[in-house]
């Protein structure tokens, strides 16, 4: 991945300070609220990616009526921006901020330490809903072992920034270095927690589930390090609720060591989409509809 040049990084990093500087000043309330309002002006006024979404969620719930299509689109891309509001003051979310704003924190957080104990790790299977950041923060400021992977950014400057504010207690391994396969299974072998995303479209065809009146081809290759270890696989989803987070524990699926690992994998996989499937169903609302890796766009060839 090429870098951008000097100069178009360091606009580019000057223009996200700014917007820092910006949101840092105001409460956090006052900002959410304006987060809120400037989804309304850009899907209504702006009409950004208008029809594309719209089309998304008629297809995915046929009969669905405009209002609603349209509240769903609304509050779908105020919860990205109340998010980028949140991961701009993340140097500011300690944990007491986190137990005022994520209900049950530490119930949560004790369960996975208590599945992670077991020695094996625990794969954390988390998709684009509500702030799937804060998931991670939430839990890493509440003393669970977590880690997760990520791509380095084109520019430098917006990576190093990022990497600061995912803060202390969450590991970040860059995707696509030499061992980061070895280093995940080695991580989860000492008991840590890897967090993932798994509602995500892959080009090439892997698991074909079914998804939101659709077919999603999708990877099964967070089940696989659950499987090669022998971690079970906690299923969550995030969404807001009346200005705070919730951490739904959906389920926690174990691999069978007697079966073949790849069947395994793959079964893993399923379960772990046909819960969020019904989850998403549910509260539609705060899935993260504008994603540019379309889960339900066709394998080519």
């Amino acid at each position: 991945m090429a870098k951008k040049s000097k100069g178009a990084a360091l606009t580019e990093y000057a223009l996200l300070r700014t917007a820092c500087a910006v949101v840092n000043a105001i409460p956090y309330p006052l900002a959410c609220a304006l987060a809120r309002g400037f989804a309304w002006f850009l899907v209504d006024v702006v009409r950004f990616q208008r029809r594309r979404t719209f089309d998304r969620i008629r297809g995915c719930f046929p009969g669905m009526t405009d209002r609603e299509v349209h509240r769903i689109a609304v509050m779908s891309l105020s919860n990205v921006l109340m998010s980028a509001v949140e991961m701009i003051r993340a140097s500011r979310l300690d944990r007491k901020w986190i137990e005022a704003h994520v209900k049950d924190v530490h119930v949560y957080a004790e369960r996975l330490k208590a599945i992670a104990d077991e020695g094996k790790g625990v794969v954390i299977m988390v998709p684009h809903s509500g702030n799937w950041y804060m998931a991670a923060w939430a839990m890493a400021r509440c003393g669970v072992p977590l880690f997760a992977i990520a791509a380095k950014q084109r520019n430098p400057y917006i990576d190093a920034w990022m990497n600061r504010q995912y803060g202390d207690g969450l590991d970040v391994v860059e995707r696509g270095s030499a061992r980061v396969m070895a280093e995940i299974k080695a991580r989860l072998s000492k008991g840590q927690c890897f967090a993932i995303l798994p509602d995500l479209r892959v080009p090439a065809k892997d698991v074909e589930v079914p998804f939101l009146n659709g077919t999603a081809n999708v990877s099964h290759g967070g089940a696989s390090f659950a499987t090669a270890v022998g971690a079970p696989v906690v299923v969550a989803i995030m969404r807001r609720e009346n200005g705070r987070h919730v951490f739904d524990h959906l389920a926690t699926l174990r691999p069978d060591p007697e079966k073949p690992r790849k069947e395994e994998s793959i079964r893993l996989t399923r379960e772990t989409m046909a819960l969020l499937d019904d989850a998403i169903r549910k509260t539609p609302e705060h899935w993260f509809w504008y994603n540019k890796r379309w889960i339900l766009q066709p394998v080519r060839g």
